[in-house]
């Protein structure tokens, strides 16, 4: 990461060569805490994915049955090692169970990041 503030103000990098996507998931009517349960279970592996550079699980305000992840990695070999993980693999098998239509993914090159200094220190 191109750091261009670590001061006061908290954590502001440049991402270049990042690959990233942002994937609407929509689980089976009610089902959305089932799927959030696998995506966090999947989640809590992404140490065995070290170019797995940011995960964010978000909920959609407006439909009770979508979750949004937005995911980057450090390069595509990253992008391609993430695809033949393990988890992935075992989350891959679970997620369709889980869902009502096939997952929308949107593909990205993350440019930029900020994050408050709060966050950074764990003060949140």
């Amino acid at each position: 990461m191109n750091y261009m503030n670590n001061n006061d103000r908290g954590l502001d990098a440049l991402l270049p060569g990042r690959l990233g996507v942002v994937v609407r998931l929509v689980s089976q009517p009610g089902g959305r805490l089932a799927l959030l349960d696998a995506v966090n279970r999947y989640a809590d592996n992404l140490e065995a994915e070290p170019g797995t550079e940011a995960f964010v699980v978000s909920l959609d305000p407006d439909d009770k049955d979508v979750a949004w992840l937005v995911e980057w990695f450090t390069s595509s070999k990253a992008f391609e090692d993430h695809r033949g993980a393990l988890a992935f693999a075992e989350f891959m098998k679970e997620l369709p169970g889980l869902l009502s239509q096939p997952p929308g993914i949107l593909r990205i090159d993350p440019l930029r990041m900020f994050i408050q200094k709060d966050l950074v220190d764990g003060a949140f």
